[in-house]
């Protein structure tokens, strides 16, 4: 702890974003540069807690050492702080960038003043670290002669892929889409994480004996009997793809889409990539969110970019607390009112609307009809006489997913499901299926980045263990 009395004498600080005039005209990431010296200050304020929530499984999936490298960083031993920061966690640079921080929500100092910039803290060590030239890879001692194939490229199947090959398995990622990184790569604006902080990351583990195979749909470009005979594991790390629907009259209409095809499309034409498909732009139109979460954030950051007329989110839940909400105390996650980089960037944020149909002529959506709703006896109940119209030219659904996309490859393998819907497993993350894994929101369904990557590193040493102990997938 450098200084004992940081935390007293210093007030928390972060980077500013860029002026919303300036970034909503470009796709480079929000946030102005941060300089050292204040990273420095801001280290001091952490209090190197007896008991530090943060690192918790409450506040970090991972475990990360928080104090310790809050403090390195302090004391300006950058490598140090690197090494305590890659001890835990494959890849801060994303965890920085896009996870939520509930370590922050966690931060002891958190109970009666600002918590510790500790986000801001993490991405700033692992972008020096690839400045410097201090990120190398890290190569196995010796080779397993083991083979893994890892189904799916998002955080879950990189963490386990960067653990597997370290340890001397042979690793081979297979990705359906014509780029690795899934949501990662097509789900994440460049506006929050532009995508050479990705690319940067894949190389290294390219060096590192890493095999990556794009455009490889398992279960039709690559048969199950293929599997078992060329591979003696095989993770599951698709994710929770299956978005939730709005099975209501009008959904079939032209201009309501799926958040995910939207965002996708649009990180493709970023990428310079080509597009299959009807091109989905918000420029001059009437939009609406319904979904109040972080997809429908990235969708309305996405609409103003393209240069959206209007823009409004409809949330179904009631507007919450401005607050931490008593029913959430710290340390847990807090229930409070959140405002995002999109918001103000511009938009009508309302609560409680339930969607009731959309209407339109030739096809084409016009009108979304709606009305207020309030939660009783365990369901939405509409409110007499607030029925409302609004007319519309593009509708995204942002509310959220389901779980991993059952139907083919799944329900073809014979893994069984728990009951929410997700791939079930064992202490080890192995399925009922000897030498077949999974992990990440295939297993535990939609959930954070931070979370893709503590289970990707627990199904790794789950697979480590069971390559270890002699088993094979080859010829069950």
């Amino acid at each position: 702890m450098g200084d004992p009395r940081g935390f007293l004498k210093y007030k928390r600080e972060g980077p500013q974003r860029r002026p919303v005039e300036i970034r909503v005209k470009d796709w480079g990431e929000l946030y102005e540069p941060f300089p050292d010296e204040k990273l420095k200050v801001q280290g001091a304020r952490c209090m190197d807690c007896g008991v530090p929530f943060c690192q918790s499984p409450t506040g970090c999936p991972v475990v990360n050492l928080i104090p310790e490298w809050n403090d390195l960083v302090h004391r300006e031993r950058w490598r140090d702080a690197l090494k305590a920061l890659h001890a835990t966690n494959n890849f801060p640079e994303f965890t920085g960038r896009l996870c939520p921080a509930p370590c922050e929500s966690a931060c002891v100092l958190g109970i009666n003043s600002d918590p510790v910039s500790i986000r801001v803290i993490e991405w700033n060590i692992i972008d020096k670290g690839f400045e410097e030239g201090w990120v190398e890879p890290v190569l196995p001692v010796v080779s397993s002669g083991k083979k893994v194939a890892v189904v799916g490229s998002g955080p879950a199947g990189l963490a386990a892929a960067q653990q597997l090959a370290r340890a001397g398995h042979q690793v081979t990622v297979l990705e359906k889409a014509d780029r690795i990184g899934g949501l990662l790569r097509y789900g994440i604006p460049d506006f929050k994480m532009e995508k050479w902080v990705l690319d940067r990351r894949l190389e290294q583990m390219q060096k590192e004996g890493v095999t990556f195979e794009t455009g490889v749909c398992v279960g039709v470009d690559i048969d199950i009997p293929t599997l078992r005979r060329d591979y003696d594991a095989v993770l599951l790390a698709m994710g929770a793809e299956q978005p939730r629907e709005l099975p209501i009259p009008g959904r079939e209409l032209h201009g309501v889409h799926l958040a995910m095809d939207y965002l996708t499309q649009q990180n493709k034409r970023v990428a310079g990539d080509a597009m299959s498909g009807e091109a989905i732009s918000a420029q001059g139109k009437r939009v609406v969110i319904i979904g109040g979460g972080d997809t429908g954030s990235d969708c309305l950051g996405t609409a103003h970019r393209q240069g959206c007329a209007e823009a409004h989110q409809f949330e179904l839940l009631p507007e919450p607390p401005s607050t931490r909400a008593s029913s959430t105390p710290w340390p847990l996650w807090p229930m409070q009112l959140r405002t995002s980089h999109a918001h103000e960037e511009g938009c009508d944020r309302q609560w409680s609307i339930s969607t009731i149909k959309f209407s339109g002529r030739n096809g084409k959506v016009e009108k979304l009809h709606a009305t207020r709703v309030k939660f009783e006896k365990g369901t939405f109940a509409p409110i007499p006489g607030t029925d409302m119209e609004l007319e519309v030219d593009l509708v995204f659904l942002a509310m959220g997913f389901i779980g991993p996309v059952k139907q083919g490859f799944l329900d073809s393998l014979d893994v069984h499901y728990d009951q929410r819907g997700n791939v079930k497993v064992d202490e080890h993350f192995m399925t009922n299926l000897d030498g077949v894994f999974a992990a990440g929101d295939t297993k535990r369904g939609a959930s954070l980045i931070v979370w893709a990557i503590a289970e990707g590193r627990k199904a790794a040493a789950g697979i480590h263990q069971y390559l270890q102990a002699g088993r094979s997938l080859k010829g069950s």
